[in-house]
């Protein structure tokens, strides 16, 4: 597989690649496959997400993507009544956050390696826990979330 085009995430004022994908578990949680169109094989998802954590909670505010038709994919297609955000609810995982210089690049998802990763535990849409990895020490802070 490919390197992967990452998910895009504002977070503490900065805008981050995120190697998760929340969105696909809201598809599979509610047995959806929508219909997009690929543009690339760096984006088996057809899709890039962007999201933004504000006061610990996930959202998700826009979406590049395109149906096989030609339209534009927008939030109000996939959750009527929302046109701005929408509260990632359905989300509990880990998010990945590389951070720092790539130290080695990798040709297969996100298997790239970089000096740190944030990891950002979720629990339905609300983030419980954050992780720093230092992969240039393989030393571990912990703490707990602080937006």
């Amino acid at each position: 597989m490919t390197a992967q085009v990452t998910e895009v995430l504002h977070y503490k004022g900065e805008r981050l690649s995120m190697r998760t994908e929340p969105l696909s578990d809201y598809f599979a949680q509610m047995g959806l496959s929508p219909d997009f169109q690929r543009s690339s094989s760096a984006c088996w998802r057809c899709y890039v997400g962007k999201w933004e954590i504000l006061l610990d909670r996930l959202y998700l505010v826009g979406l590049n993507a395109t149906y096989t038709d030609g339209t534009d994919v927008t939030l109000e297609s996939l959750f009527p009544g929302f046109t701005d955000r929408v509260f990632a609810h359905w989300y509990t995982g880990v998010i990945n956050i590389p951070q720092g210089e790539m130290t080695e690049y990798i040709h297969m998802g996100y298997a790239s390696r970089y000096e740190r990763d944030l990891f950002l535990a979720i629990e339905n849409g609300i983030v419980v826990n954050t992780q720093l990895r230092d992969n240039t020490q393989q030393n571990t802070k912990q703490g707990g979330s602080d937006e």
